[in-house]
């Protein structure tokens, strides 16, 4: 527990430092602009070629769906009699980037959606790729590539990460192009990924200044308006790639996030603690019963029995204090927590209870 409240408490105090350095983002990092934006695709499809793997016959779709393929072929058969092992059912996913054109490739991921154990060494059927106005914008096929593998039998099986999921490097192919009209805009929207008013009237001066005009202005926090200069109408990637690397400082509100499950603690250079005293102590009570076997003498006449032997242990450490005085920055509540012994999970419950009190100055978001 030591080791761990050590790497912890570097963590946040890199986490605090890095934050200090105030290092300016372009605006490419933090907004887009309107109308400019993937799209997800989705589709169902059939992996083949598995060796015994596959879906199982309580996966009914699975073999209706091979008819289904097959009387397309010209084979008509019937589901009910189709035993196979070697064919998966899946779901077929991808993002469609902006302005790609007919004939570009794009990377599709393979899921399993059956009860087979394994997708190694299947190759996916042409699959069609919908959005959600169920329009084919792109088909996918050819081999899947695992990120784990599994062998063996029922009983002695051996598997490495998920062999249930894999991806189809340019496996895809565009079909019908999401096209995005920008050339001739006199008007364009930047969208700011997160909502914040400082942030917003920031980029607006960045914006400005980049551009030498009062062009933009701040809709609201996170909605920023340009307006197209004349001398730009007929060259607005040009125009966006200007406004994109004007750089400025992003400002967000002080926020603690907290992972229960791994126990990481991320604090920025914001949080600050108001006067707390903090007391931890540890009560340690362990019950437990040991069996004694009880043996008479020889002659005796006697009988072995067993008597148990019931234990009460309690342990109580003392309580440690830590004092923190109103303001206090990150490196300081991370020394006083370290001083008391604190560990992850210790400091995750502190700090919900520092937030209890009201004495966090700072969002805590638990994830």
């Amino acid at each position: 527990m030591r080791a761990k409240t050590v790497w912890i408490c570097f963590f946040l105090t890199i986490a605090g430092t890095l934050s200090i350095l105030h290092a300016a983002s372009r605006i490419k990092d933090i907004a887009s602009f309107e109308g400019i934006r993937d799209n997800q695709l989705v589709g169902y499809g059939l992996v083949v070629g598995l060796n015994g793997t596959g879906d199982r016959s309580q996966t009914f779709f699975s073999t209706q769906t091979l008819a289904n393929l097959l009387e397309r072929s010209g084979i008509t058969i019937n589901p009910d009699q189709v035993r196979v092992k070697n064919i998966a059912s899946v779901m077929v996913t991808a993002t469609l980037p902006p302005s790609v054109r007919q004939g570009s490739r794009i990377d599709v991921m393979v899921s399993s959606i059956g009860d087979a154990q394994s997708l190694q060494g299947g190759v996916l059927i042409q699959t069609p790729l919908r959005a959600a106005d169920n329009v084919v914008y792109a088909v996918a096929q050819g081999p899947v590539t695992l990120g784990g593998f599994s062998g063996g039998g029922n009983s002695n099986r051996v598997q490495s990460n998920h062999p249930t999921g894999g991806r189809i490097p340019n496996g895809g192919i565009v079909e019908h192009e999401a096209r995005i009209e920008i050339s001739g805009k006199s008007r364009l929207n930047l969208v700011l990924y997160q909502n914040d008013f400082t942030t917003a009237s920031r980029a607006v001066q960045a914006v400005n200044a980049s551009a030498a005009s009062e062009i933009a202005r701040a809709v609201d926090g996170r909605t920023i308006e340009i307006n197209v200069p004349a001398n730009y109408t007929n060259r607005i990637v040009d125009f966006i790639a200007l406004i994109e690397n004007a750089s400025m400082e992003v400002d967000g509100p002080a926020r603690v996030v907290i992972n229960e499950k791994t126990g990481t603690i991320v604090m920025g250079k914001d949080v600050q603690i108001a006067d707390v005293s903090i007391i931890h102590g540890s009560l340690s009570l362990q019950v437990g019963t040991v069996l004694n076997v009880s043996q008479p003498e020889a002659f005796s006449k006697g009988q072995t029995t067993v008597v148990p032997d019931t234990t009460v242990t309690v342990q109580e450490e003392k309580g440690r204090t830590a004092t923190l005085h109103k303001g206090a920055s990150v490196e300081e509540v991370v020394k006083a927590l370290n001083a008391i012994g604190a560990g992850p999970r210790d400091i995750i419950a502190i700090l919900q209870a520092i937030k209890a009190q009201g004495a966090l100055q700072a969002d805590l978001e638990v994830i």
